[in-house]
């Protein structure tokens, strides 16, 4: 999908068409490039297998039934902030007990949980968020409406009574009353609510804040971990819903395809062509070879292009706008270099240039999309700083590298080659001596 974008005008040099491909000056040019290609191969594989062999997991407590003033029947892990959530649920008038583990990530922060009673995201969520009182120093938990307004930050986040039935609320530290709020100190958020009858399906969310202006909780950290803080189970059975507990797996499919398709086989396959096609022993395989690499990394990168789409239906309260707008970006201009294949005129067409022009501008664009999107998706995912970010940069380096290398190479040869045939149409060099083909 990609073609050589410097096309050197190489008809003032006499090409001697006859001649065989074991000649010394295409020799010689082949051992100059040859090297290379092991570097490339080895790049890829090892590649692949890095990024397939990173362990994109998140942390989670380890739930536990079991506080210092009761005892409940059920608990399930939460799948992000270390969270933990156990209830007891009393099907008789339909009562439900339970306690919310989370953290603090400052002294000054906050931590909450909520029901949203109609659908898996934080607005319109009906939240209760434990903090210091800013007076006292003691944990208050208060209760709060998340409606849009708090979403587009328009307002102060105010306590305000709730529409749902909370018979009672507290909240504590582990560790009883002498303990103090620090980053990474634990709290544990009691409720006791009256639930709709057979309505035992709930979407639960929570969070946590740095910091709380008077009694407003200013907004949370938007990481990937922090967005996904939304669940949903029933408390009957304590089955939590399919959708949700895939999303992690996959948030990890989509970042691992579309690193390999848009971040790594795209540029492979616009460096095959670039340096490939000029090998005349290769004839049209440089072609094949381009156009499958490339073809496969945009099956690839399309697939994982579909599971963004669906990750982006089931998490309907996390956006990502730059990430996403990038990713349509680069999947539009991939599906025009491909639909571009079955408009590919003739070499004698005179209008071959103005296509190649346009192969070559939205082949690139393309590239360059898709490799900045992939270090936009690695701060999406919270590995901004991860190893799988590492060995991604140490291979694009060592490819562009490897590019650098070889476009030396090539205009190392082709003055060389420029300044033979100068020599031989001055008569320095006999006609036995002419040369025996081009690099460029």
């Amino acid at each position: 999908m990609m073609i050589n974008y410097i096309n050197l005008n190489t008809k003032h040099l006499n090409v001697n068409k006859s001649l065989p491909t074991n000649s010394t000056s295409l020799a010689s040019t082949l051992f100059d490039i040859q090297p290379f290609f092991p570097a490339i191969n080895m790049l890829f594989l090892l590649s692949l297998f890095l990024l397939f062999s990173f362990p994109y997991v998140t942390f989670s407590a380890h739930c536990t039934t079991t506080t210092s003033t009761k005892t409940f029947q059920k608990c399930i892990t939460l799948p992000t902030q270390q969270a933990s959530i156990a209830w007891t649920f009393h099907p008789h008038n339909a009562t439900l007990d339970l306690v919310f583990y989370g953290t603090f990530i400052s002294p000054s922060g906050w931590v909450g949980w909520g029901i949203n009673p109609t659908s898996a995201e934080m607005t319109g969520t009906r939240a209760l968020i434990a903090f210091p009182d800013p007076s006292t120093g003691q944990i208050v938990v208060l209760p709060y409406l998340l409606d849009p307004t708090t979403k587009l930050q328009k307002r102060p986040l105010l306590s305000r009574p709730l529409d749902i039935h909370i018979l009672s609320s507290s909240a504590t530290l582990y560790g009883g009353k002498l303990a103090t709020v620090h980053g990474g100190a634990s709290i544990q958020i009691f409720a006791t609510l009256k639930l709709t009858p057979n309505k035992t399906k709930l979407h639960h969310v929570w969070n946590r804040g740095l910091y709380v202006q008077g009694y407003s909780p200013t907004i949370h950290p938007t990481t990937a971990n922090d967005l996904s803080s939304i669940t949903t189970f029933d408390v009957m059975s304590g089955t939590t819903a399919t959708h949700h507990s895939n999303i992690g797996t996959l948030r990890t499919v989509h970042g691992i395809m579309n690193a390999i398709a848009w971040g790594i086989m795209l540029p492979i396959g616009a460096v095959l062509a670039r340096y490939l096609r000029h090998i005349q022993s290769l004839g049209p395989t440089w072609f094949y070879v381009h156009a499958g690499v490339q073809l496969f990394a945009f099956f690839l990168g399309t697939v994982g292009f579909a599971i963004g789409i669906r990750l982006g239906d089931m998490s309907p309260g996390v956006q990502y706008g730059l990430h996403r707008k990038l990713g349509f970006a680069a999947f539009c201009l991939g599906a025009l270099q491909t639909l571009a294949l079955l408009f590919r005129p003739k070499t004698t067409n005179k209008y071959r240039k103005y296509w190649k022009s346009y192969h070559h501008l939205v082949g690139y664009a393309c590239v360059v999309l898709g490799v900045v999107n992939v270090f936009q998706g690695f701060e999406v995912m919270g590995e901004g700083r991860s190893f799988a970010k590492l060995v991604y940069c140490l291979g694009l380096s060592t490819l562009i590298g490897v590019c650098i290398a070889l476009e030396v190479n090539s205009w190392v040869v082709f003055c060389r080659k420029s300044k033979e045939e100068k020599m031989r149409r001055e008569g320095i060099f006999g006609a036995s001596d002419k040369g025996s083909g081009i690099f460029r």
